[in-house]
């Protein structure tokens, strides 16, 4: 059986992801350049005009998507890094895409998808929720009113996405997730740091439906191109 990290644990981990990024020698995170964290070409990838980016097939319910990159190469090897290693020296560069995202989308209220509570537990951190926190402090910066509002929870375990079809990932998700803060009336954006088949922000697109409130559009950093 395996044991479940504890806070302190988790903590420990999301401070020696720091550690890491002061005391071992920087090179960018996208491409390995001798350049770190990021060096101008990678920063340049996330730095485009954001676009309307449907799944194929479309999922019912999904708000409109809006994507910065496409998720691969370099900027898949961001989002991972700043996810699974705790790359807290990305979430400057990678929080301002996904705040290009919200702008584009029109946003106010910023719902993001929340992760799964075992994979917060073993990351040391909600990489989603850190990012939409980053996204909205500089729209607030530029002196848009706009705020974070974590509403969504898990109410049943989901399995691993990895692996899974379109219609997997719909059943998978189907019914498991739950607003927990009063969104009647809200008109908000979703945002989630990378689209692949748009299940997961039709899921919550649809708690939040169920809860009131009106889901408008949806933000990320990257889709995940179909083949």
């Amino acid at each position: 059986m395996q044991a479940r990290l504890g806070p302190d644990l988790s903590g420990l981990i999301r401070v020696l992801g720091e550690l890491a990024d002061l005391v071992l020698p920087q090179r960018c995170t996208g491409c390995r350049a001798p350049r770190g964290p990021l060096c101008p070409a990678c920063s340049r990838l996330l730095a485009r005009e954001p676009a309307v980016v449907w799944p194929s097939p479309r999922p019912a319910g999904l708000p409109e998507p809006w994507a910065v990159a496409a998720y691969d190469g370099a900027v898949r090897a961001m989002i991972v890094a700043h996810k699974e290693r705790a790359r807290t020296t990305l979430t400057h560069a990678l929080g301002g895409a996904l705040a290009a995202a919200v702008r584009a989308a029109g946003g106010r209220v910023v719902v993001p998808v929340p992760s799964a509570g075992r994979a917060v537990r073993r990351r040391g951190h909600d990489s989603t929720l850190v990012l939409a926190r980053s996204a909205v402090a500089e729209l607030c910066a530029e002196g848009l009113d706009v705020r974070c509002l974590p509403a969504l929870r898990q109410s049943r375990r989901t399995a691993d996405q990895v692996g899974l079809g379109s219609a997997g990932r719909a059943a998978n998700l189907a019914g498991a997730l739950v607003s927990v803060l009063p969104v009647d009336g809200l008109r908000v954006v979703l945002v989630d740091d990378v689209i692949t088949s748009g299940a997961s922000l039709a899921e919550a697109a649809r708690a939040l439906r169920a809860a009131g409130a009106v889901p408008e559009s949806a933000a990320v950093i990257a889709a995940t191109t179909r083949r």
